[in-house]
């Protein structure tokens, strides 16, 4: 049986010990998968990607990485965190969270100069990031000056650099314009050709099927109520309708004097953060 990359089993997990982020939660995610994890606000999502990253480590349950137990222990050893950081790149949802240098191209340089990658190999992880997202222009601008894609941008690049295995992205496409959204997918297919393994949450349905294979559903119980293909998970409407994942929107119209109504299945929760990320990219404001 070939080893899972992840396995969290009877995960458990509270903010504050008293507000509960996951109950339960089992789940194998094997070297190469395209995996993408959705649920409603607050069902886990970014909860389990923060542990997945060892940021934070479950008050009950265990969690393994390629084979090997995740603990406060285990990261306090230098060798092991080095190695474990070198292997797992997180991406933020808040790109401000990730960004604090000066420049863009400090936050790029940052991650490998820490963790000791050679200066050569550096130089030339930087000309590919750089190229790969157009990010020229931009290395000796502020992060706080940049559109909310060109942040989602650098975000991304400062840990591609790294070049993990494993890519962990929570929402990497809220919030952005169709064109920067579709640069981000390209990457991300790109990334998984290369043989990454990609695990994303995300509430944007209309992606899934380009960057995931498979697709876990995360109820109001903070647990895994389903898995699936993306197929066989999208195509069951009635299913994403009850868990809150898509809505109907009904739209009115006067035509001859009377309302007629149309309803319509949503499924994009960020339209308004795509109009606003274009005003942003416009005015070369940070939102």
């Amino acid at each position: 049986m070939v080893q899972p990359i992840f396995s969290l089993a009877d995960v458990h997990y509270s903010y504050e010990k008293t507000i509960p982020a996951l109950r339960g939660l089992s789940l194998d995610i094997h070297r190469g998968e395209r995996t993408a994890v959705i649920g409603a606000n607050g069902s886990g999502k970014s909860t389990m990607l923060a542990l997945l990253d060892a940021l934070i480590f479950p008050d009950a349950g265990s969690m393994h990485f390629d084979g090997r137990p995740i603990t406060p222990a285990a990261m306090r050893d230098a060798a092991f965190q080095r190695e474990f950081r070198l292997r797992v790149g997180y991406v933020f949802q808040n790109p401000d969270v990730q960004l604090f240098c000066p420049t863009v191209r400090e936050d790029i340089l940052f991650g490998p100069l820490q963790l000791g990658v050679p200066t050569a190999e550096i130089d030339r992880r930087f000309e590919r990031v750089v190229d790969l997202f157009k990010l020229a222009p931009l290395l000796d601008r502020s992060c706080h000056h940049l559109s909310i894609g060109e942040k989602k941008k650098a975000a991304i690049a400062s840990v591609l650099v790294i070049e993990p295995e494993v890519l962990l992205l929570d929402e990497p496409t809220a919030g952005l314009d169709p064109q920067t959204t579709r640069d981000i997918i390209a990457v991300l297919q790109e990334a998984h050709k290369n043989g990454k393994t990609v695990i994303m949450a995300t509430h944007d349905l209309h992606i899934v099927e380009e960057i995931a294979d498979t697709i876990h559903v995360f109820g109001t119980g903070r647990a895994i109520i389903r898995s699936g293909t993306s197929e066989e998970i999208l195509e069951d409407r009635e299913f994403l309708q009850n868990n809150n994942l898509v809505h109907i929107l009904v739209h009115r119209h006067r035509h001859g004097g009377h309302i007629h109504e149309h309803v319509h299945e949503h499924i994009h929760e960020h339209e308004k953060g795509v109009e606003d990320s274009k005003d942003s990219k416009d005015s070369k404001e940070s939102n």
